[in-house]
């Protein structure tokens, strides 16, 4: 009996759990998918391609900005300047409603793939580690590396999804 005295039946196994809710980025609710995005070679080429172009341009960025007192300023800067880019594109992308088809294709190619290729957490623990290992007063300056990249990324990114929104404000996209 339960609670409120009605007949509940009887069970064999464990409670069902709450169904897995649905959001955007859920597989189950990419439009028009027959398959989950991460199994759909066309989703994942497009990853790939903008990986590729997004790693292109990360190593040319540290090519242009050099360590200087210490400090990969070329990671760094790809860092802050990619969670800017993602917190604008996100911002967008969730502010035009209901992921489509189309940008579901956007946010992967440009979000995933580019910035995720542009954007480095395994450089920043690389040059970290190797900061700290120098000992002395490298491990101030691999400290204030981390912090800031760390800090500054959440920032940038806070930076970039309130342009998003004015962007799509003014776009008609505003909710």
């Amino acid at each position: 009996m339960g609670l409120d005295g009605t007949r509940t039946g009887s069970r064999t196994g464990p409670p069902a759990s709450p169904p897995e809710p649905t959001t955007p980025t859920t597989p189950a609710a990419l439009p028009g998918a027959a398959h989950p995005a991460h199994q759909r070679a066309s989703l994942a080429l497009l990853v790939l391609a903008g990986g590729a172009v997004g790693s292109l341009g990360r190593y040319g960025l540290t090519l242009a900005l050099p360590q200087r007192h210490g400090w990969p300023v070329g990671t760094l800067v790809a860092n802050l300047v990619g969670a800017f880019l993602l917190g604008v594109l996100l911002e967008m992308i969730g502010r035009r409603g209901p992921e489509t088809a189309a940008a579901t294709r956007v946010r992967l190619t440009l979000g995933t793939g580019v910035l995720g290729g542009f954007t480095t957490f395994s450089a920043l623990a690389l040059e970290t580690e190797r900061l700290l290992a120098q000992g002395g007063a490298a491990i101030g300056t691999a400290f204030a590396y981390a912090g800031v990249s760390l800090v500054g990324g959440v920032l940038a990114a806070a930076a970039g999804v309130a342009l998003g929104g004015v962007l799509a404000g003014r776009r008609g996209g505003a909710a």
